[in-house]
């Protein structure tokens, strides 16, 4: 841990207990005494953290009307960890490609404006009016990309969602990709899905008479019904859809093997392809990837 993650936190501990001992401090931080000390003495005179010591509670304490009290303070740079960073990009990222002037929207401003303001929180005790440069700088400076983003029609999403919630059929005009084939359907959503960037529901399909999932940008037409949905368990639909979610589509489970060079494999092995899959490295440096999928035959590449 560096000094400035130690700074933040030292801040996150005395924001949320009321008085925190050295030695607790100490225990945290994993730091010896004298670095405690220095760092404790530098965010009270460098930095103007408001940290005062409790004799009588025998800690340390941060009051919690410091800053309207004039002890105004700003710890060097926003700080987040690489899975909150993630986490709050990709929920703005999600939210503001959702559904963009249409009927979610109403519901969607009070979440920005949540996640607005945990990301200017990250530079806690920050001078009026920088918080919101510093939230803007962060969003511009860090990126998530979606790959292979394709668009869904809002009213498609909003009729799929409220036949979701409502637990009603919807009636369907799809296209089939593989076939390019126009079919209307009645399917009883169970699931929305957001998978690598698109939306899909996994539902049950009276036409087929049995379960399938949709791509929501292949939907042409969507109706909600008036006639309640089929309910289908959680642990059939898993069983079903998650081994080889929005790729391949089947009954049975098979086991892809992908075999990966030395070159490649220094790349691949620390990658998460599925939730389900297993890696092996072999004596020659190679690397065997198995992940399952459902479909007609089981693959075996070399890269």
């Amino acid at each position: 841990m560096d000094r400035t993650e130690r700074f933040y936190k030292i801040e996150e501990l005395l924001r949320q207990r009321t008085v925190v001992s050295f030695a607790a401090l100490q225990a945290e931080l994993d730091v010896s005494r004298s670095t405690l000390k220095r760092d404790l003495e530098y965010l009270r005179t460098r930095l103007h953290a408001p940290i005062e010591w409790d004799r009588d509670a025998g800690g340390y304490r941060m009051p919690e009307d410091a800053h309207q009290a004039g002890h105004p303070h700003q710890l060097p740079g926003l700080w987040f960890s690489s899975a909150e960073i993630h986490a709050l990009l990709t929920m703005q990222h999600l939210l503001s490609n959702l559904d963009a002037g249409g009927v979610l929207t109403p519901h969607i401003a009070p979440l920005m404006e949540r996640l607005n303001e945990l990301l200017e929180g990250g530079k806690q005790g920050g001078k009026q009016g920088g918080k919101e440069a510093d939230a803007a700088q962060l969003r511009r400076r860090v990126r998530i990309i979606g790959l292979a983003q394709r668009t869904v029609q809002p009213t498609h999403f909003q009729r799929a969602g409220t036949a979701l919630v409502r637990r009603k059929r919807l009636a369907l005009r799809y296209m089939a990709r593989g076939s390019g084939q126009m079919t209307e359907r009645e399917v009883s959503p169970l699931r929305m899905v957001h998978y690598r960037g698109n939306w899909y529901l996994d539902g049950w399909c009276h036409l087929r008479k049995g379960l399938r999932n949709f791509a929501l940008d292949a939907i042409r037409e969507a109706h909600l019904l008036d006639t309640p949905a089929k309910e289908v368990s959680d642990a059939r639909l898993d069983a079903v859809f998650m081994p080889g979610y929005g790729i391949f589509s089947g009954r049975r489970v098979k086991w892809a093997r992908l075999l990966f060079t030395p070159e490649r494999a220094r790349w691949v092995a620390y990658e998460e392809w599925h939730p389900q899959q297993k890696g092996e490295w072999r004596s020659d440096g190679s690397y065997l990837l198995r992940i399952p999928y459902r479909w007609r035959m089981v693959l075996c590449l070399r890269f």
